[in-house]
Order: C-alpha cells, then sequence, then structure tokens
C-alpha cells in the first residue's frame, strides 16, 4: 500500500519531466513557413476530387429538399383553408 501511494505522489513528477524524443503535435521547425496558398500539382487521379460535380449535386440536393418544403406549405395551408371554408359553412348554418 505504501508502494502505490509513493507511486501516486511521484506521478506529476515523472509526467512535467521533458521527453527526449519530440511530440508528434510539435511542428518542425526546420521547415520555412509558406506565406500563400500553392496548389498541389500532380496528384494521383485517386486522390483527386471532382469538386463541380460535388458543388452541383450539393446545390441540386438543396433546391429538391427546398421545393418540397414548399410544396408541403403549399398542401398543408390549402388542407387549413378548405378546413376554415367548411367551418364557416358550418357555424353560418348554425345560425
Amino acid at each position: 500500500m505504501a508502494g502505490g501511494i509513493a507511486a501516486a505522489a511521484a506521478a506529476p513528477l515523472v509526467a512535467q519531466q521533458p521527453s527526449p524524443e519530440p511530440s508528434v503535435w510539435e511542428l518542425p521547425q526546420t521547415a520555412p513557413q509558406q506565406g500563400e496558398f500553392v496548389p498541389v500539382k500532380g496528384l494521383p487521379q485517386q486522390e483527386q476530387l471532382p469538386a463541380a460535380s460535388l458543388v452541383m449535386g450539393a446545390y441540386a440536393f438543396v433546391w429538391v429538399v427546398l421545393l418540397l418544403y414548399v410544396w408541403s406549405l403549399w398542401r398543408r395551408l390549402g388542407a387549413l383553408q378548405r378546413e376554415l371554408s367548411d367551418l364557416r359553412k358550418r357555424t353560418a348554418a348554425r345560425k
């Protein structure tokens, strides 16, 4: 039990010691900083994405969803107008 307490007390000291090898998350200091965007040229065909078709597909999907939503609203509004008309007729018949 005393060994476990000693190991728990020494853990923060061991964790604070610098590691001899660089961390995976550290950036290499030897590479110069790049000031502007430089496109990658000469990628293999399997690494390239067809951007135009993906953008057009996304726009088409959004328009289809929007048109379906507007159509749904139009149908619900028509049903509501029919119900209101029927309610007006029934209330007028009671009077």
